[in-house]
């Protein structure tokens, strides 16, 4: 009874070991530093992991929503990466606050001229973008990832509701209503837009992929069988004192 007993605390461990060392997936993903108000401007960071640990990523290519096409579409610059954007003819055009559009950026690369983004590290590219469109709440961006071996990673994949997420969803970014004011934005916005410059200085040089995700994952994992491990000590222990 008691081998039984250890036997079956063990097994949960093991298996909280498991599911909680499991890395989560990845994705490429698109988020506002600050807010991305409808009609307003916001910096916005595609963030990109290397989820291979034999090769590199060596290029990333973005192509911008021709459904709502943007007036102004600035990438920072970023050591380490040649930007090139690219702008076509709408085939229909758009107004945009008063503005009459005939032609928007509908690409963004981003080609790596030295080692791109190593196994085990992400990088954020940021881009200033606006005026953000008012009549919509979401905005997909679809994505290219290629790696130095030549593999191409397609997230391109839009999310239908109800549905589970696919496989390489696309990115999407959300957009807050604006204020109610009248000015679009945050002051959130406006600083990350100003400071852009300085705080991705430090910040375009690739990171640990998800570190503080890890030591967490890790720390949860200790808890659950360090109790484990003193429920079942419990259950011995009252199981000698009855025998006795």
């Amino acid at each position: 009874m008691k081998a039984s007993r250890l036997a079956a605390a063990g097994a949960v461990a093991a298996t909280a070991v498991v599911v909680l060392s499991s890395p989560a997936f990845a994705h490429v993903t698109v988020q506002p530093e600050g807010t991305a108000a409808k009609g307003g401007y916001a910096v916005i960071d595609f963030k990109v992991p290397n989820e291979r640990d034999d090769a590199s990523t060596t290029k990333l290519e973005v192509a911008f929503p021709a459904d709502h096409p943007l007036a102004s579409v600035m990438p920072e610059p970023m050591p380490g990466w040649k930007i090139e954007v690219t702008k076509s003819k709408l085939a229909k055009p758009v107004e945009s606050h008063g503005e009459q559009l005939t032609e928007a950026v509908t690409k963004v690369t981003w080609t790596a001229d030295g080692k791109g983004i190593e196994p085990g590290y992400f990088e954020k590219f940021p881009v200033s973008v606006g005026a953000l469109p008012e009549d919509t709440d979401t905005l997909v961006f679809k994505a290219l990832q290629t790696y130095s071996n030549k593999e191409v990673v397609r997230w391109i994949e839009e999310q239908k509701q109800g549905d589970e997420e696919p496989e390489n969803p696309a990115p999407v970014l959300e957009l807050a209503a604006a204020s109610e004011d009248g000015h679009h934005g945050s002051s959130a916005t406006e600083e990350a837009a100003d400071s852009a410059s300085a705080e991705n200085a430090s910040a375009s040089t690739a990171a640990p992929a998800d570190s503080s995700d890890t030591t967490a994952r890790v720390l949860g994992v200790v808890g659950i069988v360090v109790g484990v491990v003193g429920v079942a000590y419990g259950v011995l222990a009252g199981r000698r004192r009855s025998d006795a």
